[in-house]
């Protein structure tokens, strides 16, 4: 019994940092998109910039989203050994957003300020 309590008190505590981090770094998005010094319309890179980092950014959101009914559904017990494909699922959606950013990233802000 010990042991699921650290482990539920470390899940909980890992997903709300996650929550945490997931809402950090859309506020960020935000405070970029509002003081970039260029437009959608104003060149190439603007677009792929604009829309590549707000189709990502938008994924976040609902990235964040899906985490935080996980967390609710966590801290209320609803997940056991037989129900927990809910919360799987919101991590394998969470990593595949992360994993895209690697590209979004080195292609947007790497690649293509050099």
């Amino acid at each position: 019994m010990a042991l699921y309590k650290k482990n539920k008190l470390e899940s909980v505590l890992g997903l709300f940092l996650t929550i945490v981090l997931g809402l950090i770094f859309t506020k960020i998005q935000f405070v970029e998109f509002c003081l970039a010094k260029f437009t959608i319309a104003d060149s190439c890179y603007g677009s792929v910039f604009y829309m590549l980092t707000g189709l990502h950014g938008f994924h976040v959101l609902i990235g964040t989203i899906f985490l935080c009914v996980a967390f609710i559904r966590l801290i209320t017990n609803y997940f056991n050994s037989t129900r927990f494909s809910g919360f799987e699922l919101a991590i394998w959606y969470w990593h595949f957003v992360d994993v895209v950013w690697l590209f979004v990233f080195s292609g947007i802000y790497c690649w293509g300020n050099a």
